[in-house]
């Protein structure tokens, strides 16, 4: 009977504390997520942990999803926590790489101005998109950090692909007048 529902019914079941349709769930996208997840990010250890992260956050929030409109995908709202975990991860370490290690040997170290231009370039460049509309920031972060395409976009956000299409060019055009 498992094999006869979609992933969203199976959420749908989880929600309700149903451990064998989230275990279902489990088996039929941890693949297809993990293949994703490695093509942002190649360290297998950040991968594993996202993975722990995002399937901890569907047992937990699968009532969220069980609320959606019936056309929203139990794929696609995987793959938003997912991503929004993986950003987490790379957040943390980017923090943690900006503690600089101290060398064990003598090292051609960078000039103080590439270290101060880049630091510089990265806060501008958090600054400008935290400074975005959120529905613009959804949409730059399913069509650049996640590589989705329009189409899948709209659907993930549940909006008309134009839409989809004027919320990236004005993301655009705001990112580049924050950053000149």
């Amino acid at each position: 009977m498992r094999g006869s529902l979609d992933e969203a019914e199976l959420v749908r079941r989880a929600a309700e504390g149903d451990r064998h349709a989230f275990d279902e769930f489990y088996r039929r996208t941890s693949p297809w997520l993990a293949v994703r997840l490695r093509r942002r990010c190649s360290d297998e250890d950040v991968v594993a942990d996202v993975l722990q992260e995002t399937y901890l956050a569907v047992w937990r929030a699968a009532g969220s999803f069980a609320g959606q409109a019936a056309d929203g995908t139990a794929v696609g709202w995987l793959w938003t926590i997912a991503a929004n975990r993986l950003v987490d991860a790379f957040r943390r370490r980017a923090r943690q790489a900006q503690v600089p290690p101290v060398p064990l040997a003598e090292t051609t170290a960078p000039a103080a101005e590439d270290e101060v231009m880049a630091g510089r370039v990265g806060q501008d460049l958090e600054r400008a998109l935290l400074e975005l509309p959120p529905e613009l920031r959804e949409v730059l972060r399913a069509m650049v950090l996640d590589g989705m395409s329009v189409r899948d976009t709209a659907l993930l956000l549940n909006v008309p692909e134009g839409t989809v299409k004027t919320r990236a060019r004005r993301a655009r055009i705001a990112l580049r007048e924050a950053l000149s």
